[in-house]
């Protein structure tokens, strides 16, 4: 596939800078075939699904078109759904970040009216709307075409399905004659071919449909997380499974450059690949990686193009991609050559939607997991040493050790089952300890827990408007622990007891002193047995 950079479209400085701060790379298929066609002027009809960039392959020309200096309508974009208009505004937005001046309004069923009427009074260059909405105000007057020099149709196929023909049509008619009319359509029926040939002069035709996107057989996990738990989180999924080779896609440069810095200051050895990287030194980051020197290597997906490595045991998703397809490239790097392979997916917030969206296209399975907490990374750690020395048991000849061991007993006061435990600790360094000091066996004294559970107090309660719910949705959703394993929750006016697993305690006071409920910082506490 031949890439095409943005600085080789003919697009204007500030654009390409805010392009460089979505952390684009290069354009994708769409937006490399219809940018250039887009800006001379010509009307096009773009066969592209969800996924493929169209947003931006008519945002950027769009853009490039307004006259800040103008504050009347210059551009509308017809969407079929609110949402989708609330996202094509956003991008078009975040497109716009360095061009002063120039406003960009989403209009939609749902949302009070009179609001809307009051922004375009004051001046809106770019309207993005749903037809049935645009006819409203169309009817009221309060928009007015006259200016009008670019009108697009996202997702054409789709506005006809939900029966918008008429309101497109009327739309069309009312727009200058001479303006440019922009067609993107996931699918070509008749109905779009004759909206085209009626509304657009002599339109160019660009194709670009994607490949039907298969997904190998590689397990597959997503974690919700708060931006601010996303290194913790990797950190404690590169401990838990200990991959030999690990593959960490992020979306931008700068994000890459970040986490190579946290990683390396957390003691991993662990390198980056971006697209700024001087060929010399690609070559040795992955030697690097090749020869097993570099355990993990964090990429961005153009950058990662040229990574044919075998062993490749995890690939991490510490953004979720901007692309479809860019997902099924990324996990693909793993499983290869009929390993086994996983796949693992950092998610905040409203990503998770794209992620569904990802999982209909690629016709896969995502799993939703819980964070692991620390004793879970011990608890596999130790499994993983234990597994390898019984495979040492099996195939090696221990006979001399068992007589160093056995005259070690003989000699001094404690049992092989004593030595074996020590080197197990030994075995698993020095997390271990922190993971004990943490929590697993600190001793709070007797808080008026039941057995196994420590009491805390909380000092948030009923006259705070906090609920039993609000208390368990805090502590889970901050700390990854599963809900069920939460015990009672005593709730007063001024403040709160709540019993949590003992080996979970010390976590548990660790986040929530950074956490908030219900807005309001908490102070937390084991409690004392009154």
């Amino acid at each position: 596939m031949q890439t095409v950079k943005f600085e080789d479209l003919n697009i204007m400085e500030p654009i390409l800078r805010a392009i460089v701060e979505m952390g684009f790379e290069e354009a994708s298929p769409i937006q490399a075939n219809a940018i250039p066609v887009i800006l001379s002027g010509k009307d096009i009809v773009g066969q592209a699904q969800t996924g493929t960039g169209k947003t931006a392959a008519f945002g950027i020309p769009l853009l490039q078109s307004i006259d800040p200096k103008d504050k009347r309508l210059q551009a509308v974009v017809l969407c079929p759904t609110r949402e989708l208009a609330i996202q094509v505004a956003d991008e078009i937005r975040k497109l716009a970040t360095f061009l002063h001046g120039i406003k960009v309004l989403p209009i939609y069923g749902g949302q009070e009216i009179s609001k809307q009427i009051r922004s375009l009074k004051a001046g809106t260059q770019i309207v993005i709307g749903t037809p049935g909405r645009v006819m409203d105000h169309m009817r009221r007057k309060t928009v007015k075409f006259d200016h009008v020099k670019m009108i697009v149709l996202d997702e054409a196929d789709e506005m006809l399905n939900m029966g918008f023909r008429e309101d497109i049509e009327t739309i069309l008619k009312d727009v200058p004659e001479e303006r440019q009319t922009v067609l993107f359509s996931a699918t070509m029926p008749k109905p779009i071919m004759d909206i085209a040939k009626t509304y657009q002069k002599n339109a160019e035709i660009i194709k670009v449909v994607k490949k039907e996107l298969t997904v190998p057989k590689i397990e597959q996990y997503y974690y919700e997380v708060k931006p601010k738990n996303k290194e913790e989180v990797l950190c404690r999924l590169l401990d838990m499974y200990d991959p030999k080779l690990s593959l960490i896609f992020c979306n931008t440069k700068r994000q890459v450059d970040e986490l190579v810095s946290v990683l390396q200051g957390r003691g991993y050895f662990a390198e980056g690949l971006h697209g700024d990287l001087k060929q010399q030194q690609r070559d040795r980051v992955m030697n690097s990686f090749r020869n097993g020197k570099t355990d993990i290597l964090i990429a961005t997906d153009v950058a990662a193009r040229g990574i044919d490595v075998d062993d490749v045991e995890a690939v991490f998703n510490y953004d979720v991609p901007q692309d479809d397809e860019y997902y099924v490239h990324r996990i693909g790097r793993t499983g290869r050559a009929g390993r086994t392979g996983r796949a693992f997916t950092l998610v905040v917030g409203k990503e998770v939607y794209k992620l569904k969206d990802i999982q209909r296209y690629c016709k896969t399975k995502i799993m939703v997991q819980p964070i692991p907490s620390i004793n879970d990374v011990t608890a596999v750690k130790a499994e993983k040493i234990l597994d390898k020395i019984e495979t040492i048991i099996e195939n090696e000849d221990l006979s001399k050790m068992i007589d160093l061991i056995e005259a070690r007993v003989n000699a001094e006061d404690y049992t092989s089952l004593d030595v074996a435990a020590a080197f197990l600790k030994l075995a698993m360094g020095d997390d271990n300890d922190q993971a004990e000091d943490m929590h697993a066996y600190e001793d709070f004294g007797d808080t008026g827990a039941e057995a196994g559970m420590v009491r805390l107090f909380i000092n948030i309660g009923k006259k705070q408007n906090t609920r039993p719910g609000d208390i368990l949705g805090a502590i889970a959703g901050e700390t990854g622990m599963p809900g069920k394993l939460i015990g009672s929750i005593d709730m007063y006016d001024k403040y709160t007891f709540v019993e949590v697993p003992r080996e979970y305690a010390s976590e548990v006071i660790q986040v929530m002193k950074e956490a908030k409920i219900k807005g309001k910082s908490i102070n937390i506490e084991p409690a004392n047995r009154k």
